[in-house]
């Protein structure tokens, strides 16, 4: 359970009084500092004027508000994320503070989950502080591997046998990531794992959890095949390979196109891309697991 203040998610410090329920009494490294405090200002709440369906998840629907059409992030714009009939968050852009409104199905256990999940992972690509993959990661042999698939193509699965290895967990589901001289650097999300992908609730506590940022090893590209399948793996190039990262960057807004697509370059020009062929039969996982720590080694 979360105690007074300092903790620290996806390489944010959160200064916060606020109850989130779940234990991320964990020390790791962080590039950013930000409040997570109750009532926004009122001349916050009526800056807002204009806002669309951002998407439905965990069966609820997901706004997002602000005060003009949403093909520009100024300095000072108003905004608000609201989870329908949970909990309404506001910010200021370039401001190190979020506000958070009780709604009427509110608990400390939903704010915890929707604030660490999907609102903070939002926030932080709407903010420019990290880009956002869609991907599993571990620690191999002290180096950051990911794991990409399309839904249901197995990287709960693998993550979680990897952590059941005793591999130290970097991200279950949403990888942050940044560039520092020319390395392409993962880091740490919290210490939950879903394997299951029960509705708002963040999974089980992970002990074994990385306390720094890790240069990405490889990126591995899960391709499911039948249960009986030779388990193969290839470097992707390329086209090909650019095509195989885009779909699993997160959150793409208008203005951030241009420096998504040098990110992505610098991506494709630094980190290697492999597929592995995944046979669909849990039995064989182990296989998998020994297939990609031997490949990932002589990398």
């Amino acid at each position: 359970m979360v105690k007074g203040l300092g903790l620290i998610l996806y390489g944010i410090k959160i200064n916060t009084d606020t109850n989130l329920i779940y234990d991320f009494d964990v020390q790791t490294s962080y590039k950013y500092e930000l409040t997570l405090q109750q009532t926004p200002p009122q001349t916050l709440k009526e800056a807002i004027t204009c806002g669309f369906k951002l998407y439905q998840a965990h069966g609820r629907k997901v706004y997002l508000y602000s005060n003009q059409e949403f093909d520009a992030y100024l300095p000072n714009q108003p905004w608000c994320y609201e989870v329908d009939g949970i909990v309404k968050f506001y910010w200021y852009s370039n401001h190190k503070t979020i506000y958070y409104e009780k709604l009427d199905h509110f608990t400390d256990q939903l704010l915890g989950f929707w604030f660490t999940h999907l609102m903070l992972p939002f926030f932080m690509a709407l903010e420019r502080f990290y880009e956002i993959i869609h991907a599993g990661a571990v620690e191999i042999d002290n180096k950051a591997v990911l794991f990409i698939a399309p839904s249901m193509g197995g990287k709960s699965t693998t993550t979680d046998f990897f952590i059941k290895q005793n591999h130290t967990l970097i991200s279950d589901d949403k990888v942050s990531t940044f560039f520092e001289q020319n390395k392409l650097y993962a880091v740490g999300s919290h210490p939950y794992h879903r394997p299951y992908r029960k509705f708002e609730e963040l999974g089980y506590r992970v002990d074994n959890f990385t306390t720094s940022f890790k240069p990405i090893h490889a990126i591995y590209q899960l391709k499911k095949t039948i249960p009986t399948d030779t388990i193969t793996i290839k470097e992707i190039n390329g086209f090909e390979k650019f095509n195989t990262l885009l779909p699993n960057y997160l959150f793409s807004f208008p203005w951030t196109k241009a420096q998504r697509m040098k990110n992505l370059t610098d991506i494709l020009n630094s980190v290697k891309v492999f597929e592995i062929t995944i046979p669909w039969d849990k039995q064989r996982l182990i296989e998998v697991y020994e297939k990609i720590c031997e490949h990932s080694q002589n990398i």
